[in-house]
């Protein structure tokens, strides 16, 4: 039975900064009370204000950012837990339950390009991956900012979070939107192969995915149809984070690496799953 990562804990931290971030969301910074790690990109934490105003049950955040002994979290804000933490205020106490789940694959520099395939608030997990593909990951070569490109994806320009950070890191990125407000008029699958067909992306890459489910279906169909290994990272509802609550199934294929099986758990057994792996 798959189980919590053994580096899981609760913890207190104390929220350091809440910023506005496009048009819906927040990025909120917190301290630990104990310094951590170093977590690898796409992992996740449960979290939860403890002045009441939050819901009973923690909400499940992608890592968006860790550095300076703080972590930092891209907060959409769409439903009650959300906008509680959207007008937390700095010095409130925070508690978290992590990190959580399993990561991108190891990012290294020595086999075909990347390409990154974000989609909304689904670009949370990106940041980090690019940071620690940049700097060598595990003992492997670091990727070089020419090998990476991100495509992200959104309604229009202004959900395109944190667009001009993404773009000063050095790797190639392409927006797209609805409706045409920046970038490709069209969804980012669209854009591949757009940039496929211009010669500006190879045929053959190496893709990870984070988005909603319509978008990660394409992926997962792209990939198949091209025969490329893909990874996605699923934003699934959770009720406890550690595989205790059965929340969270996601259907595997029979004849995928996890089809011993016929459901797999998100919150452990991912966020990150091989496409070939599940169904979605």
């Amino acid at each position: 039975m798959p189980a919590p990562p053994p580096d899981a804990r609760s913890f207190l931290a104390e929220i350091t900064a809440i910023e506005p971030c496009g048009a819906d969301a927040v990025l909120l910074r917190a301290r630990p009370e104990r310094a951590m790690a170093p977590i690898r990109a796409s992992r996740f934490f449960m979290l939860k204000l403890l002045d009441g105003t939050s819901p009973l049950i923690p909400r499940p955040y992608s890592i968006y950012r860790q550095r300076n002994g703080e972590l930092e979290f891209l907060v959409k804000v769409m439903g009650q837990g959300s906008r509680a933490l959207a007008a937390a205020r700095k010095g409130q106490e925070l508690r978290l339950i992590g990190p959580l789940g399993n990561g991108w694959p190891t990012l290294d520099g020595e086999g075909l390009p990347w390409v990154f395939v974000a989609g909304g608030v689904g670009s949370a997990p990106f940041p980090m991956a690019i940071e620690q593909a940049l700097a060598g990951m595990d003992g492997r070569a670091a990727v070089d900012p020419g090998s990476i490109s991100l495509l992200f994806g959104a309604a229009n320009r202004e959900l395109l979070y944190d667009l001009d950070v993404l773009r000063s890191t050095g790797v190639r990125v392409h927006a797209a939107t609805d409706d045409g407000s920046e970038g490709w008029h069209g969804n980012v699958i669209e854009l591949f192969e757009a940039l496929v067909a211009k010669g500006e992306l190879p045929e053959e890459v190496r893709l990870l995915a984070c988005g909603p489910d319509p978008m990660l279906e394409a992926c997962s169909e792209l990939a198949e149809r091209r025969g490329l290994e893909c990874w996605l990272s699923l934003e699934t509802v959770m009720g406890c984070g550690v595989g205790i609550c059965n929340g969270c199934p996601v259907m595997t294929r029979p004849e995928g690496p996890l089809g011993a099986w016929p459901n797999a758990k998100c919150c452990v057994e991912g966020p990150v799953f091989r496409a070939d792996a599940i169904c979605l």
